[in-house]
């Protein structure tokens, strides 16, 4: 039997120290891996989204499971508890791993470490644990990260060729598509979500690794909250024109220029088919 391995991360995930403890384990011997990652509440907008704070999450998993394949590993993942110890614990007592690896940002700046985690994981768990700490801040990713920011224009061809254009320019990239619903209601959350899929179906059948989330109906919201999420490098933002962009009327583009500190380019599309 393989033997399992299950990794604990968030923020951290994608960092070089844990992708090399991973390879370490895969190049030992065969070994196969779950990833659980812990949901995070968003820091903007009134409104908490389940969906969106789920799918913030499953972005992780998405890009890790894409990449971690592509160097020939096998793995699973899950989204877990917004506990990192209860959603542990949990993934624990459903894949039953050999051992547990917890990446984790250095001390003076993990909330899990000042929580004791790794102790009480090990304690609990009477599982070898691994800690790794990952410094994004110092030591950055291993790949460049393109957030995308779209709705009705999100499976536009004016956006995917951009895309397309920066991942020609940098085969080490990946996307991530944030989909702002237009509303609260049920009818919105399903539009957005069915923007987002057919912005990824046409962006991973470019051959291109991305995933996404919808967000707060708030683009500027949506937007601060992906870039609390995830270390970004770069921002599309992708809009109508401007006599029928709302998006553009409320100066977007340049707010979250100002605010991100990061480069921020607008492309301007058609819409995308009616869903």
């Amino acid at each position: 039997m393989p033997n399992t391995v299950l990794v604990v991360a968030n923020e951290t995930l994608g960092g070089r120290a844990l992708i090399d403890a991973v390879l370490k384990r895969h190049e030992a011997g065969d070994a196969r891996f779950h990833l659980v990652v812990p949901r995070t509440r968003p820091k903007h907008g009134n409104i908490i989204y389940d969906e969106a704070v789920r799918d913030a999450a499953q972005v992780r998993i998405d890009l890790a499971l894409g990449y971690v394949g592509g160097q020939g590993l096998k793995a699973t993942g899950e989204v877990g508890d917004p506990d990192p110890f209860t959603a542990t614990m949990d993934a624990i007592a459903d894949v039953r791993p050999d051992e547990v690896i917890v990446s984790t940002h250095p001390l003076t700046s993990s909330g899990w470490l000042r929580r004791d985690l790794v102790e009480r994981i090990r304690a609990e768990a009477g599982l070898p644990v691994e800690h790794v700490v990952t410094d994004l801040e110092r030591e950055g990713l291993p790949f460049t990260v393109t957030l995308a920011v779209a709705n009705r224009t999100a499976g536009s061809d004016e956006l995917l060729a951009d895309l397309r254009a920066r991942a020609d320019d940098d085969p080490a990239r990946l996307f991530i598509v944030v989909v702002p619903q237009t509303s609260k209601d049920g009818r919105a959350v399903a539009t957005a979500r069915a923007h987002l899929h057919g912005a990824l179906e046409r962006l991973r059948g470019e051959g291109l690794l991305a995933a996404g989330m919808i967000g707060d109906p708030d683009p500027y919201d949506a937007t601060m909250n992906a870039l609390q999420f995830y270390k970004v490098d770069e921002i599309v933002i992708s809009t109508l024109g401007q006599v029928s962009s709302g998006w553009l009327r409320a100066d977007l583009v340049e707010r979250v220029r100002k605010t991100s500190n990061l480069p921020v380019d607008h492309i301007m599309a058609s819409e995308t088919a009616k869903v």
